[in-house]
Order: C-alpha cells, then structure tokens, then sequence
C-alpha cells in the first residue's frame, strides 16, 4: 500500500490542470440551513467532459509509455469515463476504444462518440461491458485503462481532495460517490495524507451498495444484480487493487434510495441552478444523513451528464413526491353544471389543472355516475391537503390516485 504517494498526487495534481477547469467550493446557505452543517459543493459536473473522470483518465495515460498508447486504448464505462478517457486520447494523438452497457443514457454514449472514439454497446451493466473490452482488449492487444481500479487513475481522481484542502484548509468531512471505488480511493487516502482529522464517507445507491457489502465482509464481494437510477455507480464489484485503499482510509460508507435521489435533484437545480446526474446526487441526498454538528461539509457533486428523458421522468416523479402535482377522484351526479362546480372548487383553492378524465359510465346510478379523475399542481402538501378538504367541505369524497400511473 505504498503506491499511492503524496508525490504522485502532487505530480497528478499538476498534470491535471492541463485540462481540468476550476470548480471552486459552492457555499449552500439552503443546504446549510436544511442540515444544521456548513454546506459546501465541489460541483465537478461543470468540467469540460461533465464529470470529474477526466482527471484520472488524462493523468493514467500520461503515465504510459508510447508502446502502450501505439497499441491504442480500450476501457469500460457507464458514461463519464469513457468520456474522460475519449477526450484525454485526443489530446495525446491515441485511438480509443470505448465498450458501454446498452443501458447508458444516449447523451453519453453521443458525446463519448463526439470527442472521437469508437463505441461498442454491450452488457446491462458495467460488469458486463468491462469483461467485454478486457476480451477486446487481449485479442486485439489495445492497453486497457480502467475505469476504477487502478492505482494512477485513483491518483488523478485525488487532485480533488488537494483543491478542496487548498481551499478550505478546515474541512471537516468530504461526502464521495462510490460506485466501483476509485474516486473514493484517492479522495480519501489523499485528504487523510494532508490532515487525518478529516472525515471522508463514501456514499452509494441502496440497489447497488457493493462496497458497504465488501466491507462488512472484509474482502471484495460481488451482489447478485444491481438495481439503481444512479446508472454511473451501478457496479456489482469494487476494485480488488484498490479496496485495502477503502478500507484503511474511508470511514464510513451511506447508501441512498432512488427516492432520495429525486428530492434532491429539485433541491439543487431550484436552490443553486445546478443540473447534476443521479450519481452526482448521492451526496446531496446523504447531507440529511449527518448529524447537525455545525460542522464544514463538503460534498462532491462528481458529474452532470442527465439525458433529458431521464431528466423529464425526475422532475415529474419529484413534483409528485413533493406534492406539488397530485391526483384526485370525484364521482359527481349526472346533470349539467357539475364539472364547472368542481373547477370552481379548485380554483378558488388555488390550485391549477392540469389535466382532466370524465368517465360516464362507472354506474347506472345517475345520482353519482360520472367519476372525474383530476390532476393538478399545488404549492406543496399543506396547499394540496387545503385543497381535499375544500372539495370535502363542497360535499365531495376526493380519493387520491397515484398520479404516475395515469401518465
């Protein structure tokens, strides 16, 4: 374990900054308020690729030798590294090749293609594509960069942890995204390098939490399927070279359901105008898993790369757990005058409709033989409830649906 030296992150430190763009700490007054801790955001979703990958991919290739980038380069990825590794082989003259799952969200695999590199779609997940390229790899004789376990791009993904330091030397804790464990591994063995009082907690999705199962175990353990929107740390294993790294330095890991993930999302693009992918979030949602100590925060928003499908399906699913949109059910008498009484309702209520079903026929009862199906928006759950109960008081019995299923 004494690869990972304070001179090598000084080197990649410096090596870096031919393509890294500052991302200086963002101060979150919201966040900070909401926690009870100093909040800030090292928001490396603004970085040229969209993530902070570009750092290990453009420090492993430095380090190799001009045999090895001759061959030509081939790696695995979910998205953010295969970009990081396309755009650092353009800058040094390298073909790449980049094998991502057929799960990778269009946005990444047409940049990925964009910065130059040839891209083969295979797999569910990540594991899947990297037994691929390592297959690729061996028959064609391209050198293979990995994603996550290895020692020099662990190395580049440290420089992080250095301009956090640099610029709040007082950092008490640094939440990290896990997914197979290479920006944790050099976040974490560096920031302990530079001040072992601070704290670093590695933070993953519930449905693909390999690490925290790693740990408990005390060896590297492989989950049986994986099962996260977080798409970027959807790994089934940890990296074996770098997991002693994991253990000795990280000290603690969160994990985080998918729900928390859409909260905040809507918390960061409405407080800060930040697009950050659900990965990048895992560290936004494990703010409200530390205890309010007053203490300085820093979490690490790793990237932004959201395909706008994915962003459409996130900002509804967290209107509605917001109740900022809801669904109700009225069944009215069959005479004209009712729909109007009902919309007067509402809107004297505030609230907005936005869509509309009214079914005829769910009895032969004409005293109550038309349901109408009502979506709306709302101001949040005090607004939506002043709503229910200003159609009770009319003398309605609203029943609220899950609006997801009537999209």
């Amino acid at each position: 374990m004494d690869h990972l030296s304070l001179d090598k992150f000084e080197e990649a430190y410096e090596t870096v900054q031919d393509v890294v763009l500052p991302t200086n700490l963002i101060q979150s007054d919201f966040f900070t308020q909401m926690t009870g801790n100093k909040v800030y955001f090292k928001p490396e979703n603004l970085q040229l690729t969209g993530a902070y990958k570009i750092r290990g991919a453009y420090y492993k290739i430095s380090t190799l030798s001009e045999e090895e980038k001759e061959k030509g380069l081939i790696t695995a990825s979910a998205g953010n590294h295969a970009q990081g590794v396309a755009y650092a082989a353009k800058k040094f003259g390298v073909p790449a090749t980049i094998v991502m799952p057929t799960t990778t969200p269009l946005l990444k695999v047409n940049r990925t293609k964009a910065l130059g590199a040839v891209v083969i779609l295979h797999g569910q997940v990540y594991d899947e594509a990297c037994e691929k390229a390592k297959e690729l790899a061996k028959e064609h004789g391209y050198t293979f960069v990995h994603p996550f376990d290895d020692l020099d791009v662990a190395t580049g993904q440290g420089s992080i942890a250095m301009e956090i330091v640099k610029e709040l030397p007082t950092v008490d804790t640094i939440l990290v995204p896990v997914g197979g464990g290479g920006l944790a591994t050099g976040v974490s063995t560096l920031a302990k390098m530079l001040n072992p009082k601070i704290k670093v907690i590695g933070v993953e999705p519930a449905g693909a939490s390999c690490l925290q199962e790693s740990l408990k175990e005390g060896k590297v353990v492989t989950l049986d399927k994986v099962n996260t929107i977080a798409d970027g740390t959807a790994v089934k294993t940890p990296g074996e070279t770098i997991f002693p790294y994991l253990q000795e330095n990280l000290d603690d890991v969160i994990t985080i359901e998918d729900d928390e993930l859409i909260v905040a999302f809507l918390d960061i693009l409405e407080n800060h105008k930040l697009l950050v992918e659900n990965s990048g979030l895992l560290t936004v949602a494990a703010l409200k898993h530390l205890p309010a100590e007053n203490k300085k925060v820093v979490s690490i928003l790793s990237g932004g790369n959201m395909d706008i499908i994915t962003l459409s399906s996130v900002v509804q699913n967290g209107l509605i757990q917001r109740s900022r949109i809801f669904t109700v059910s009225v069944c009215l008498p069959d005479v004209p005058g009712q729909l109007n009484k009902v919309s007067k309702i509402i809107a004297d209520a505030q609230g907005n409709v936005i869509k509309l079903e009214h079914n005829q026929f769910i009895s032969v009862n004409r005293n109550s033989s038309v349901e109408l199906i009502i979506t709306m928006e709302a101001f949040g759950e005090d607004h939506k409830q002043s709503i229910i109960q200003a159609l009770q008081k009319a003398g309605y019995d609203p029943e609220e649906k899950n609006p997801r299923a009537l999209y």
